[in-house]
């Protein structure tokens, strides 16, 4: 909005001399910091009251975890309320607005990800409400609405192809490889395939990640920081030619966005550190895997997710190795429990022990994922 607003009034600003003050709007960089203090300090200003509402309407999620043990550990937190997922799309939605250009074709795909993944997981949430469980939709329900958000998306950017510039010359839609230079170009088939892939693989992925006090937004941390740089790099013709990543027309402006979602996942971290005064949900995780996955396919980037988000392919792959392995083996496990943190907090890690060390391995995640940039 303010972006726009300035632009508008370019004119009589520049009329009365605040022309060369207000100019500094214009640069994604200030707005992208801005994102972040306005997300930030929105989702501060509103949390009391909405976790004071939430509580009021007995907004609890499940404490059946399927394990006695973990169980027990969490037995005191059945009164602490859940969806707060939608403090974490309210100051993302509106520090959004405020500070990105909102008529930008990926600002808009950006925002319907989100909304539509966090209404998604608001309806989960609600169902699990309902049924006083942690069973909530289906999964193939789950996946119905993914799917069909994944084949949208990549029938939008798939018509944008020609405004990504290759690092070896020529446009058109490629897949990019860490430490490889030259793209693999991809047809619409194959795009469509990577981009269900990537919507479902990264909203699961954080959903599962959920587990603990402050894991999964602190975790997301790490990756939003990454391509909040990648979709800065990916919209400057010189940085991304020095590079050797794609140039993407109007793609830097998902900067802004990432730092929305990056401000809003420090804020809600502040009540959701141990001992967690609020429970994101399907509502938040659903939708922050969804906006991290967007961006990743939006900057021509979606390897570097695996890499940079990272932890959450290991939270992922923990739950997919279990299962298979115990329908193979008619009902042995690989790990104590899984996601994976729950193997390590039965191993004898505290709950903290166990966030703050997922927290490092997240960061190391990104520090590897931004030094591919440099070899290729």
């Amino acid at each position: 909005m303010f972006y726009q607003s300035l632009f508008y009034f370019q004119e009589f600003l520049q009329e009365v001399g605040l022309w060369r003050y207000a100019n500094v709007f214009r640069y994604q960089t200030f707005r992208m910091m801005f994102a972040i203090v306005t997300s930030f300090f929105l989702l501060m200003a509103l949390a009391p009251a909405v976790i004071r509402i939430l509580k009021y309407l007995k907004v609890r999620g499940g404490t059946d975890f399927g394990n006695k043990t973990i169980d027990q550990i969490y037995a005191s937190r059945a009164s602490t309320p859940t969806m707060g997922g939608v403090l974490i799309l309210s100051a993302v939605l509106v520090s959004t607005i405020l500070w990105a250009d909102i008529f930008n074709f990926h600002v808009f795909l950006g925002l319907l990800t989100v909304v539509w993944l966090g209404l998604l997981g608001g309806v989960d949430d609600y169902m699990k409400l309902v049924k006083k469980s942690r069973s909530g939709l289906r999964m193939w329900e789950k996946l119905l609405f993914q799917i069909g958000l994944a084949f949208l998306l990549a029938f939008f950017l798939y018509q944008m192809r020609d405004s990504i510039r290759l690092p070896e010359d020529g446009t058109g839609i490629a897949l990019n490889l860490p430490f490889y230079k030259f793209p693999i170009p991809l047809p619409l088939w194959i795009f469509a395939v990577v981009c269900v892939l990537v919507v479902a693989g990264t909203s699961n992925a954080v959903n599962l990640t959920d587990g603990m006090d402050g894991l999964a937004v602190g975790s997301m941390v790490p990756p939003t920081v990454v391509f909040l740089i990648i979709s800065y790099i990916a919209g400057r013709v010189d940085y991304s030619a020095y590079l050797y990543v794609p140039y993407v027309s109007g793609v830097g402006e998902l900067s802004v966005f990432c730092g929305a979602v990056l401000g809003a996942c420090l804020g809600f971290l502040w009540y959701n550190c141990s001992p967690a005064q609020v429970f994101m949900g399907d509502t938040g995780s659903l939708a922050l895997g969804g906006a991290i996955g967007y961006v990743a396919m939006a900057t021509r980037q979606e390897v570097m997710l695996l890499v940079a988000g990272g932890l959450f392919v290991m939270e992922a792959m923990s739950v997919i190795l279990q299962i298979g392995f115990f329908k193979a083996t008619g009902g042995r496990r690989i790990f104590r429990m899984s996601p994976i943190h729950h193997h390590f907090q039965l191993g004898g890690w505290t709950e903290t022990q166990t966030v703050v060390r997922f927290w490092l391995l997240g960061a190391m995640f990104a520090a590897l994922a931004l030094a591919t940039l440099k070899l290729r």
